[in-house]
């Protein structure tokens, strides 16, 4: 398809797409911004296309330069299964994983278990980015994401990984359990522990702030501003929290993985797959 292009072209086009920058792009790969800014001018020569736009202050794929980047991901995934046969899978689960889940997933459930992760795969280099945003597989902006809520549409692959169960939670020091609920804001009403809590609330007090994060409203109740809702895996353990009621939780959500389809079957992927799939199993 691309007669003039070999793989080290192909590794920088991959790795701009992926960083968004030229400078992001460079401290990955170990080179100064002026050779990605060279090796960049010269894919796009060779190809006679500009393949990125810069779109506020981040490079995006241009029509041609995600067709190119279909093609990079096709031969990524062909070098890693060849490296995997050759070396075996343990072998060959190196380089850069992109990660996106909510922040509270993130600091709370995922970072205190990445220890074993790493410990088995130390050539692996994982990407760990807390947004509440749901970020574009398709756009290069992840190269997996764990999500509460199914999917709809696109192109990457999905499957649900397990439930993530929620409790109320108080401020330890303060042993009143009728103190004001910590809510979410306007736009985020129809989540489902905002539901929840707005009708757990009817009538009772609300504390003065808002949140847009579940990890917010975790560090609200530390503070001790009030109680909420919020996930048992994120909250069990914490110090300065307290869990009220000790019966069945009053809530689930499912927890959805997606990963890009051309990426599923590398080593690296997989093994970032497995350690979530463990994670989510005994939550």
């Amino acid at each position: 398809m691309y007669p003039r292009m070999n793989w080290n072209d192909l590794r920088y086009v991959l790795t701009v797409a992926r960083h968004g920058t030229l400078s992001a792009a460079a401290r990955r790969l170990g080179v100064d911004q002026t050779t990605v800014a060279r090796r960049l001018a010269a894919a796009e020569a060779r190809l006679g296309a500009r393949l990125f736009d810069r779109v506020d202050g981040a490079l995006r794929p241009t029509q041609a330069g995600e067709a190119a980047l279909a093609h990079a991901e096709r031969v990524e995934a062909e070098i890693g299964r060849l490296q995997g046969a050759v070396g075996g899978a343990d072998a060959a689960a190196t380089g850069t994983v992109r990660l996106s889940s909510v922040p509270i997933l993130v600091n709370r459930v995922l970072m205190p278990r990445l220890p074993a992760l790493v410990g088995r795969h130390p050539g692996l280099m994982l990407e760990l980015a807390g947004e509440a945003r749901n970020v574009s597989l398709s756009r290069r902006e992840a190269d997996l994401a764990l999500r509460q809520a199914r999917p709809s549409g696109g192109t990457a692959l999905t499957r649900r990984v397990g439930r993530l169960a929620y409790a109320v939670y108080a401020p330890a020091r303060v042993r009143r359990d009728d103190l004001p609920w910590i809510t979410y804001e306007d736009a985020l009403a129809d989540l489902p522990q905002a539901r929840w809590i707005a009708t757990e609330a009817r009538g009772e007090a609300l504390a003065p702030l808002r949140v847009n994060d579940a990890d917010a409203a975790l560090a609200a109740v530390r503070a001790g501003l009030g109680r909420t809702l919020l996930p048992v895996a994120a909250a069990k353990g914490e110090p300065g929290l307290r869990r009220i009621g000790t019966g069945r939780p009053v809530l689930e959500r499912e927890l959805w993985l997606m990963v890009h389809p051309e990426l599923r079957r590398l080593a690296r992927i997989e093994a970032v797959i497995t350690w979530i799939e463990a994670i989510a199993k005994a939550l």
